[in-house]
């Protein structure tokens, strides 16, 4: 079986993105923050700060506790994006770029002579190179090589930061023994427990294993899939259709309180009510939730007949929020998720709706409104008009980068970035 993934993941990308914008943050330990408060966690952490066991998740408190000389920065999505795009066409400006998989991660399918591992070693340190030259010595990745994508992932986290490791089909699966099957993607802290009912705990164990035996572990075909990955073999891949969309936001401490969370909410819909006609998709339900410093979190969802309007989503918002528990309370995360999509053209429609008995008639003055809204913010900026919800959290909320979901600046920045950068060098100082 010849080598046949290569794959680049970035190392301690955010923060290392801001070590290459910022001198005087390089070689230093730096955590990245979504805001600039005690009681939030890094989002990411420099190889310094690694050191001193910071990572993501480490809350700000117990990161100054391991390291005192950390320095905290906001996080500039709208930066990250772009030194993404950039880097993308670095790869491929050495090899072909088959999928980005995340922010900091790609995969390049290897062909004919590349899949010689002399020639693909080659080819790793010359993509190092490029990167090195067009983005500068402070972006660097870990590059794996191997049979397949699942395997060229193993890889790559197997030298960090700014590795290079191949492995070759002869090789397995004896040089994957001394690793814990948690390395393996997918396989998380649930996951390794179920495994240890079917007696799988070691990679050694986990070979072992026949088609059958990994798929009742596993409980679905989801087993046998692991079965011929790890063996080498290209999973096919199944695209799903997307389910929801949302967006949450940690306050600041400013606006820990009942008035100041429902205008970010407002402003966290009209963002996502905006992706949500980008993709001709509509809502069936809509869902707030919110985590308190003081007690347990807080949600609720309601039903709606399939939308994409930003006011009909309004409405169900303020109807949600008559139920929020108290002025008691003190919020630290708010989110809001819109469920249950479904295509523009696929739903039902409401047996009452005129539409449905004339279809002659031009669209609702609702469509049209929030198209020229659309059209209105894409053109001139966003936030150029929006609904008055969100007018006192118009600052806040900025765009946030998923794991598996890398932002259309095109649609997505709202500037609010913009603003927190110009203090991206401040100190995490508030409670």
């Amino acid at each position: 079986m010849q080598l046949g993934a290569l794959y680049v993941d970035f190392n301690s990308y955010f923060a290392s993105v801001e070590q290459q914008e910022v001198p005087q943050l390089r070689g230093k330990p730096v955590g990245v923050l979504p805001v600039m408060a005690e009681t939030t966690c890094c989002i990411a952490a420099s190889y310094e700060a690694k050191k001193h066991g910071v990572k993501t998740g480490t809350q700000v408190h117990e990161a100054r506790k391991l390291c005192p000389e950390m320095i905290f920065v906001q996080a500039r999505p709208e930066l990250y994006i772009r030194y993404h795009h950039k880097l993308v066409e670095i790869v491929e400006s050495c090899t072909h770029v088959e999928k980005t998989l995340s922010i900091d991660e790609m995969v390049c399918r290897l062909t004919g002579t590349q899949q010689i591992p002399e020639n693909a070693f080659s080819l790793a340190q010359n993509i190092k190179i490029a990167i090195r030259q067009h983005a500068g010595d402070y972006i660097r990745c870990s590059i794996g090589i191997a049979p397949n994508t699942f395997l060229a992932k193993l890889a790559s986290n197997m030298q960090k930061p700014d590795g290079c490791v191949i492995l070759q089909a002869h090789e397995l699966p004896e040089r994957l023994y001394s690793l814990p099957i948690r390395a393996l993607n997918g396989i998380g802290a649930r996951m390794e427990q179920r495994l240890q009912q079917f007696h799988i705990d070691s990679m050694q164990t986990l070979y072992a294993a026949n088609r059958q035996q990994m798929r009742a572990a596993w409980g679905s075909i989801e087993g046998e899939s692991m079965y011929e990955k790890l063996r080498g073999f290209e999973s096919a891949e199944h695209k799903t259709a997307r389910r929801s969309l949302g967006h949450s936001h940690v306050l600041p401490p400013e606006l820990r309180n009942p008035v100041a969370s429902l205008a970010v909410l407002h402003r966290l819909l009209q963002k996502a009510c905006m992706r949500l006609r980008s993709y001709q998709l509509q809502a069936t339900t809509i869902q707030i939730h919110v985590k308190f410093i003081n007690r347990e979190s807080w949600s609720k969802e309601s039903m709606i007949a399939p939308t994409d309007d930003t006011l009909i989503l309004t409405q169900a918002l303020e109807q949600i929020w008559k139920a929020y528990p108290g002025n008691r309370l003190i919020p630290l995360k708010i989110g809001l998720v819109l469920g249950g999509l479904v295509e523009e053209g696929m739903r039902a429609l409401d047996l009452f709706s005129p539409q449905l008995h004339t279809p002659q008639l031009p669209p609702k003055p609702k469509s049209s409104l929030n198209n020229a809204l659309d059209k209105l913010n894409m053109r001139y900026g966003k936030n150029t008009v929006y609904f008055g919800g969100a007018h006192n959290a118009i600052g806040d909320a900025p765009m946030r980068i998923a794991f598996n979901h890398i932002p259309d600046l095109a649609i997505e920045d709202d500037g609010v970035g913009n603003i927190s950068a110009r203090n991206h060098n401040a100190g995490a100082g508030q409670q």
